[in-house]
C-alpha cells in the first residue's frame, strides 16, 4: 500500500454499521426536552399498571377528607358542612405536597434498582431521567387534586367563586408541589434506601402540613405556634386556596405562596441537579 493510500484510508470519515446508530461526538441527539418527556410517559404508564402506586392519587386524598371533615369537624366548627368549606382547600394542599415526596422515594427506587445505569447507557440526554420523573409526577399532582375537589363536591363543598378561579387554584397548587419536589429530589440522592427517603420526608412534610391553618384557624393557637403558622408556605397557600376556591384574599396570599415556591426551587433545585450528576 502506498503512503497516498495509508493516508487516504486514515482520514476516511467512519460510516455506521447498517442497523447500528452511528456515534454522536459533538452534536447531541434529540433534545432533553423530548427525551424528558417520553420517560415521563414511561412514569405514567408505570403508575397506571401499579395499583399500589394509585393509592396516594386516588384513595388517599378520600380518606384525609373522610377522616378530617367528619371526625373533627363537628368539634373545630359545630357542623361538617362548615368544616367542609374550610378544610377542602387546606387538603387539597396537603395531599399534592404528600404526593410531591412520592418524587423523591420513586427517584430513590430507580436508583435502587440500577434502573439509571441502563439510562445512562441509552443515547439520551443525560438529565433527561430526572426531569421526565418529576414531569410524570406533576401528572400526579394534578389527578390528585382533581379527584379532591370531584369528591368534595360530592360531599357537599360549593365553589363560592367561578371556573377561572377554580383553575388557577389547582394551577398556584401544581406550582408549590412542584418547588417542593425539588426538595425530595434533593434527598432522593443524599439517602440510600427509599424507605429513608419516605420516613425523612415525613419529618419534612408534618411540621409543614400540620403545623400549618391547614386544619384550623391560625387565630385558635397559642401564641408559640401561631408565629410559625403565620409564615408557614403552606399557611399562605392554604390561604390562597381559600380565597380562590370559597371567597376572600387572593392576591397577598398568594403572592407569598409564589415568593416561598420560587426561593424553595431556586435554593433546591440546583442542588438536587447538582447531586444528580454525582450520583448518576
Amino acid at each position: 500500500m502506498t503512503t497516498a493510500s495509508r493516508t487516504e484510508t486514515a482520514i476516511r470519515p467512519v460510516t455506521s454499521t447498517p442497523g447500528v446508530p452511528a456515534p454522536v461526538h459533538g452534536r447531541r441527539g434529540p433534545s432533553a426536552l423530548r427525551h424528558g418527556a417520553t420517560l415521563a410517559w414511561r412514569g405514567i404508564v408505570k403508575t397506571i399498571h401499579s395499583p399500589e402506586a394509585l393509592v396516594d392519587v386516588t384513595l388517599q386524598p378520600v380518606i384525609f377528607l373522610l377522616l378530617f371533615v367528619y371526625v373533627f369537624g363537628g368539634a373545630i366548627a359545630g357542623d361538617t358542612t362548615s368544616y367542609l368549606q374550610f378544610a377542602l382547600p387546606g387538603v387539597l394542599v396537603q395531599t399534592v405536597i404528600f404526593a410531591s415526596a412520592g418524587t423523591g422515594v420513586g427517584l430513590s427506587e430507580d436508583l435502587h434498582t440500577g434502573i439509571f445505569d441502563r439510562f445512562r447507557s441509552l443515547p439520551i440526554s443525560r438529565g433527561a431521567p430526572l426531569f421526565g420523573a418529576i414531569g410524570a409526577d406533576l401528572v400526579r399532582y394534578l389527578t390528585s387534586g382533581v379527584i379532591m375537589l370531584v369528591f368534595g363536591v360530592i360531599l357537599g363543598f360549593r365553589f363560592g367563586t367561578g371556573p377561572l378561579a377554580v383553575v388557577t387554584a389547582l394551577g398556584l397548587v401544581m406550582v408549590f408541589a412542584f418547588a417542593l419536589c425539588w426538595v425530595f429530589t434533593a434527598l432522593a440522592m443524599v439517602v440510600n434506601h427509599p424507605r429513608s427517603v419516605q420516613g425523612l420526608g415525613f419529618l419534612i412534610m408534618m411540621p409543614l402540613t400540620f403545623g400549618s391553618n391547614v386544619f384550623v384557624p391560625a387565630e385558635t393557637m397559642p401564641a408559640w405556634l401561631r408565629g410559625w403558622v403565620e409564615i408557614n408556605p403552606v399557611s399562605k397557600t392554604a390561604d390562597a386556596i381559600r380565597g380562590l376556591l370559597v371567597g376572600g384574599p387572593v392576591a397577598g396570599p398568594a403572592v407569598q405562596a409564589l415568593i416561598w415556591a420560587a426561593g424553595i426551587f431556586a435554593v433546591f433545585a440546583p442542588m438536587a441537579v447538582t447531586l444528580y450528576r454525582r450520583r448518576t
